[in-house]
């Protein structure tokens, strides 16, 4: 329920404060982090951690 929350407080902000454009920002921020998520265990993330 927690991170529920701050997902649609976050919303909320955005809405509010008419900030859309850290809209884009959150969402490549969210998919880098499911990648490096997804890819910890693999014989990708060597890879993928030197793009960083």
């Amino acid at each position: 329920m927690g991170k529920l929350s701050i997902v649609s407080e976050l919303w909320q902000f955005l809405k509010v404060r008419k900030k859309w454009w850290l809209a884009p920002i959150l969402i490549i921020l969210l998919l880098l982090g499911g990648i490096i998520v997804l890819t910890q265990g693999s014989a990708l993330a060597p890879f993928i951690y030197s793009l960083f």
